[in-house]
This record gives C-alpha cells, sequence and structure tokens, in this order.
C-alpha cells in the first residue's frame, strides 16, 4: 500500500525564508523511512509514500509559512 499526500504551502512571511518538509517515520523505532516532501517558498505538489506494509506517522518541519496537506490511499482493483 502507498499512500499520495497532496501538500500546499502559503503565506511566507518573508520571502525566501519559508521552508516545509514531511517526512514518514516508524511507528514502532521512531526511526525516518522516507522524505515525502522537502519544498522552499509558497507551492503545492503531491507526494507518494510507497512502504511495505508498516505503523507510521509523518513528521512536519515547517518555519516561516503556512501548511496544509491531504492523504490519500492507493487502492489496487483487480
Amino acid at each position: 500500500g502507498g499512500l499520495r499526500i497532496r501538500w500546499e504551502t502559503t503565506h511566507e512571511a518573508v520571502p525566501g525564508q519559508g521552508a516545509f518538509r514531511l517526512t514518514a517515520h516508524s511507528a514502532i523505532s521512531g526511526r525516518p523511512l522516507q522524505e515525502v516532501v522537502d519544498h522552499r517558498g509558497v507551492g503545492s505538489g503531491v507526494g507518494y509514500v510507497q512502504e511495505n506494509p508498516n505503523t507510521f506517522y509523518l513528521v512536519v518541519e515547517s518555519a516561516q509559512m503556512n501548511w496544509a496537506f491531504t492523504i490519500d490511499e492507493a487502492r489496487v482493483y483487480r
């Protein structure tokens, strides 16, 4: 199972100083599994988490801007 993550950053307080990073971490060990987004400034995009079935959580590191994201679960139809 994969996840699609749509993200957006807005309202950068100081142009060129905004940062947004989103990382998936193992819920068992806490170690980082995958960096999903690493972006500077205002923008938007799509990132994917492609991990084996695993329990994990997302960590947001951000400065000088607003951010939002949504998560969609991948489904396989046969």
